[in-house]
C-alpha cells in the first residue's frame, strides 16, 4: 500500500500573493487539502521557532530570511521527490518572488502564483477578525502597521514569467 497521498500530475509548487488579510493562508490551506501537497506556512514555523521574538517588523524580517534558508532545500528535496508543495510565504514583492522564483529553477517543478487582490477594506476588516480569533501564526495587526506593511506591496508583474491564477478578494 502505498503511504503517501497521490498527487495529480507532475510536483507543482504553489505560491501566494495578496496584502495582508487577503485570504493567502484560507486560500494556502485549501490548495494544499485539495491537491494533496505539502503544507509549509511562514506564520506557523516563526511562531513556533521564534514567537517570543517577534516584536518588529525587522525582527520578522531577519527570522524570515533565517528560516528560508531551511525551508528552501526542504521544498526542493520534496518537488524533486515528486510531491507538490504550498509554500504560505508572502510573494508580495519582486525580492520575495526572485527567492520563490530560485526554489522553482532549483527544483525543476512546475509552479502557480495565486495571486489574491483584495480591496484594502476587504483585507481590514479580515484582520480585524483574525486579531480577534488568533488563528496560530497570526499577528495581531494594526491599520497603521497594515498600512505599512502594503506600502511594500507589489502586484506580480508579467515579465517575471510566473504562472499565475487570479483570484477577486
Amino acid at each position: 500500500m502505498n503511504a503517501s497521498p497521490p498527487t495529480a500530475g507532475p510536483a507543482c509548487l504553489h505560491l501566494f500573493c495578496g496584502k495582508a488579510g487577503a485570504g493567502k493562508s484560507t486560500l494556502a490551506a485549501t490548495v494544499a487539502a485539495s491537491a494533496g501537497a505539502v503544507l509549509i506556512s511562514e506564520d506557523v514555523w516563526l511562531a513556533r521557532l521564534y514567537g517570543d521574538q517577534m516584536h518588529t517588523f525587522e525582527v520578522y524580517r531577519r527570522c524570515s530570511l533565517r528560516l528560508r534558508s531551511v525551508v528552501q532545500p526542504l521544498a526542493v528535496d520534496l518537488l524533486r521527490g515528486g510531491r507538490s508543495v504550498v509554500l504560505d510565504f508572502p510573494a508580495n514583492t519582486r525580492a520575495s518572488r526572485a527567492w520563490l522564483r530560485a526554489v522553482i529553477d532549483e527544483a525543476g517543478a512546475g509552479h502557480v502564483l495565486h495571486f489574491i487582490d483584495s480591496a484594502d477594506a476587504v483585507c481590514l476588516e479580515r484582520i480585524e477578525k483574525r486579531n480577534v480569533e488568533r488563528p496560530e501564526g497570526s499577528h495581531h495587526l494594526t491599520q497603521e502597521q497594515f498600512a505599512y506593511i502594503s506600502s511594500f506591496f507589489e502586484p506580480p508583474g508579467e515579465e517575471e514569467g510566473f504562472e499565475v491564477r487570479r483570484y477577486a478578494g
